[in-house]
């Protein structure tokens, strides 16, 4: 598209939605500033396929509702977190990493012990996984099984807004996790590619025989050789190679099929409207896989880091994202962006190696 074809797909998508007068200018110009960056950033991901021009005007109609759908509380706080510039780079937040079961029962009973979390000065939580997992295959709660119900031990998605409206009367701020790589081979989708669905099917990477997993595994180290060798496992329902690049019970979405990106944005944005403070991107440098090459920190993965962060720059500008990059100290630099994208990719990453040699 041109940049003369893109406004007018922007401004036909905003009629259509309703969306206009002064209410909504901030958002629209937002919209219409960022139009070709959006589209730059979407074609360099898919620009060989046939349907571009159709699966685009579908991510901006899914930011769009995204900014419809968030409500007039976030989106004041979006404005006040804005004035104070960088505020995630503040030095007067103080966090605190907890597993809700082990810290305080459930989410219900977190909210009781805010008090106490203020006596220690903490001001913003990070909550470790709470959605709904296999009991069995885990991973600590990164399978995910579904990405909008939080595990029962935990209590509802009700009780985890009403912990964040707590803490946000609080002056106090909400961290989560998001796993974009992989999702359990007991979520819908995957449940859906079994019974043999092509749609679904398309969500992950399946191979008939073993010819195409040899040459990728000559290329990809493994993550967890003692419990799951190799990166790729056999599903009998299907009678195809699935690539589970850490536990054979998690398979590897297909980012390569926008499909898998909107569906995926869209989960961001459901946190986002939520009323998340920061989202925790898990193991975002194996987000693109690539024939030839390790599966790691590829070009294609900061590309989608950024095209979610100018996303929620324009529909959620409250909610920003930490990279949890465990890679070398050089690479790590890399997912903050690079040339016009610096500062245009996540607003923290961890210190890896910080981290290892601390503990």
């Amino acid at each position: 598209m041109e940049s003369k074809t893109i406004y007018s797909t922007i401004r036909k998508i905003l009629i259509d939605k309703g969306i206009k007068g002064k209410a909504h200018q901030e958002f629209i110009d937002k919209l219409i500033g960022n139009g070709n960056l959006i589209h730059y950033l979407y074609t360099q991901l898919y620009s060989n396929r046939d349907d571009l021009d159709k699966s685009f005007i579908e991510l901006l109609e899914l930011i769009v509702d995204s900014y419809i759908g968030r409500s007039p509380t976030l989106k004041k706080r979006d404005q006040d977190k804005e004035k104070k510039g960088t505020w995630v780079l503040s030095n007067e937040l103080v966090g605190m990493s907890l597993y809700v079961d082990r810290f305080s029962g459930n989410l219900k009973g977190l909210s009781k012990r805010i008090d106490y979390l203020q006596d220690l000065g903490i001001n913003l939580l990070h909550l470790m996984p709470l959605f709904e997992s296999p009991e069995n295959a885990s991973d600590g709660g990164y399978s995910v099984s579904n990405y909008r119900v939080i595990d029962k031990r935990f209590g509802t998605i009700r009780d985890l807004k009403n912990l964040q409206q707590d803490l946000q009367g609080n002056n106090m701020f909400l961290m989560i996790d998001i796993v974009l790589n992989h999702t359990s081979d007991q979520h819908e989708w995957a449940k859906k590619a079994k019974q043999g669905d092509l749609y679904y099917q398309d969500f992950y990477y399946l191979y008939d025989d073993r010819s195409v997993p040899d040459q990728m595994e000559a290329h990809m180290p493994e993550i967890f050789p003692e419990s799951s060798p190799g990166s790729f496992v056999y599903n009998k329902e299907m009678d195809k190679w699935v690539m589970s690049v850490f536990h054979n019970y998690q398979w590897d979405l297909n980012f390569t099929n926008p499909q898998v990106l909107k569906a995926m944005l869209n989960n961001v944005f459901f946190y986002a409207n939520l009323g998340v403070d920061i989202l925790r991107v898990d193991a975002p440098a194996f987000i693109w896989k690539q024939m030839g090459t390790s599966c790691q920190n590829l070009p294609q993965a900061h590309t989608i880091l950024q095209l979610i962060k100018v996303a929620l720059q324009v529909a959620a500008p409250g909610m920003a994202i930490l990279g949890e990059a465990i890679v070398a100290p050089h690479e790590i630099m890399d997912y903050f962006g690079k040339g016009y994208m610096t500062n245009k990719e996540c607003d923290l990453a961890y210190n890896a190696a910080q981290m290892a040699l601390q503990w």
